[in-house]
C-alpha cells in the first residue's frame, strides 16, 4: 500500500511539474491583460524550468507517456527562451558605443559607484529613470557631468524623472506628452557615424494599472517606429516587461532587436537587488535599430533596486 502511495505521490509531482511548464510556455505565448496573469508571465521561464523536473522524474520511473509529453513541453520552453542565448551575426567592423541604462530609485543609488562605473566602462550613452532634482545634483557634484557632459534630462519629485547624459552633443530633444512617467529622446552626433536618435524610457509597471502599461508600451512602440528610418536608434530604459511578454518583444520586433538578444547574453535578471534574495526578473532593456550589441552585461549598482544593464554596440552594421 505504502509503494503504491509513492508511486501516486510521483505520478502527481512529475505531472504538476510538467503541467506549470505547460503553464509557463502559454503565458509567454499569450498577449495577457488580466493583471495576474500579466505579473505571473514574469517569472514564466521558472515554470518552464520545472518541466525539467516532471521529465527527469518520469524517466526515473520509466513511464513512457509522460516522459514523452514533458520532453515536448520542455522542447517548447527551450524554443521561447532559446533567442535570448544564440547570437546573432553581422559586421563588427562599425563604431562601438557603450549605453548604461540605470534605474536610480530615486535619490536611492550611489552617484559616486553609478560615476565609477560610467568612467571604468567608458559610457557614452547614459539612460537613467526615477531621477531627481537631487540626484541631478549630487550625481554632477561626483563628476558625471565631467565624464558626460551633454545631456537632456527631465528630474521629477517620484518616479517620473527621466534623463539621458551623453559624451556627445545632444539636439533635437523631445518630450513625449501623454505618459504618467517621463519619456525623452534626443539626437546624439557621433563621429564616423552621424546623427543617431537615443530615448530614454519608462512606461509604468503593470502593477498601476494592466490597461494603462499596455497601451503605453504599445504608443511607446509607435514612437520607436517613428523615428527616422535613415540612422540608428538607442532606446534605454527601465520597460516594466520581460522577454516574456509579448508586448515587449512586440517593440523589440521588425526593424529594431533587444541587445541581449542580439549579443547572446542570456536571461539577465535586473531586478528586485533591494531584497534578501536575489534578483528575479530581467526588465531593463536597451533596444537597437541600425546596429547590433555585441556584449551586454548587468552592473550592481549600490542603493538602488535594480541593477544597470552595459551594452556595447557596433553602429551601422
Amino acid at each position: 500500500m505504502n509503494s503504491k502511495l509513492v508511486r501516486v505521490g510521483v505520478g502527481v509531482l512529475a505531472w504538476a511539474a510538467t503541467l506549470a511548464g505547460v503553464a509557463g510556455v502559454a503565458l509567454h505565448v499569450g498577449r495577457l491583460s488580466w493583471q495576474p496573469l500579466v505579473l505571473a508571465a514574469s517569472g514564466a521561464p521558472y515554470l518552464m524550468g520545472s518541466a525539467l523536473v516532471g521529465l527527469a522524474v518520469f524517466v526515473a520511473s520509466r513511464r513512457r507517456v509522460g516522459a514523452g509529453v514533458a520532453v515536448v513541453v520542455v522542447a517548447a520552453a527551450a524554443w521561447t527562451q532559446a533567442p535570448l542565448y544564440i547570437s546573432g551575426s553581422g559586421d563588427e567592423n562599425g563604431p562601438v558605443v557603450t549605453v548604461m541604462q540605470a534605474n536610480l530609485l530615486f535619490d536611492g543609488a550611489d552617484p559616486r559607484a553609478l560615476v565609477d562605473q560610467v568612467r571604468e566602462r567608458r559610457v557614452d550613452v547614459l539612460t537613467v529613470n526615477e531621477l531627481t532634482p537631487t540626484a541631478v545634483e549630487t550625481l554632477g557634484a561626483a563628476g558625471l557631468d565631467e565624464l558626460l557632459p551633454y545631456r537632456y534630462l527631465s528630474p521629477g519629485r517620484t518616479a517620473a524623472g527621466t534623463g539621458i547624459w551623453s559624451v556627445y552633443p545632444l539636439s533635437e530633444t523631445v518630450e513625449y506628452d501623454g505618459f504618467v512617467l517621463n519619456q525623452l529622446s534626443a539626437t546624439a552626433a557621433i563621429p564616423e557615424v552621424g546623427p543617431v536618435t537615443v530615448y530614454a524610457l519608462h512606461p509604468v509597471p503593470p502593477v498601476y494599472s494592466t490597461e494603462v502599461w499596455a497601451d503605453e508600451l504599445s504608443r511607446l512602440r509607435e514612437i520607436l517606429g517613428r523615428s527616422p528610418s535613415d540612422r540608428p536608434v538607442i532606446a534605454g530604459g527601465d520597460f516594466n516587461a520581460t522577454h516574456d511578454h509579448a508586448q515587449y518583444r512586440a517593440m523589440a520586433s521588425g526593424r529594431f532587436g533587444d541587445a541581449a538578444e542580439q549579443a547572446g547574453a542570456g536571461h539577465l535578471v535586473t531586478y528586485p537587488t533591494d531584497k534578501r534574495w536575489p534578483p528575479l526578473v530581467g526588465i531593463d532593456h536597451v533596444l537597437v535599430a541600425g546596429g547590433r550589441a555585441v556584449s551586454v552585461e548587468t552592473v550592481e549598482l549600490p542603493g538602488a533596486d535594480h541593477r544597470a544593464v552595459v551594452a556595447r554596440i557596433h553602429l551601422g552594421s
